[in-house]
């Protein structure tokens, strides 16, 4: 109940009233997503990323089933390659994570916001922000795990 918990938590911080000039936010809600299933694969079968991305939908104002598929797909790709690897280290999940969500913020952007808009800089910006933290939330995905089996 926790790892979905935390995840619908992260979803709801985008509906937080913040001021800024640009829509950096990452999307956190897909980092705790692929924090969770990149540390502990066996929490979320793979189903999972459908309801939370409808919940995900719902509260981040991005078409109904957007991250519902990308996240589905992102999790039936990560599915793939722990199918392929024998042991992956943090380097590799940085690197899963980081394609996971380069793939999740420009494909949400092809079908949420016309070719037109002027949107590719801060799309990067969250990008390069949303990897530079994903160590920090696959870590307190770890000590979420920890407080959860009591250690």
């Amino acid at each position: 109940m926790l790892p979905a918990a935390s995840v619908m938590l992260a979803s709801l911080v985008t509906i937080w009233p913040f001021i800024t000039s640009f829509p950096i936010l990452p999307p956190l809600a897909l980092m705790m997503l692929l924090g969770w299933r990149l540390t502990r694969p066996a929490v979320f079968p793979i189903w999972a990323a459908l309801p939370l991305g409808f919940f995900d939908d719902l509260l981040s104002g991005q078409p109904l089933g957007n991250a519902m598929l990308l996240w589905t797909l992102c999790f039936f790709v990560i599915d793939l390659i722990d199918q392929r690897l024998v042991f992956r280290d943090f380097w590799q999940d940085w690197l899963i994570a980081s394609g996971s969500i380069g793939f999740c913020l420009i494909a949400g952007r092809l079908i949420a916001t016309p070719l037109g808009a002027h949107v590719d800089t801060v799309l990067l910006f969250q990008f390069v922000i949303a990897s530079l933290l994903f160590p920090f939330v696959a870590r307190f995905c770890v000590w979420l795990d920890r407080k959860r089996q009591g250690a």
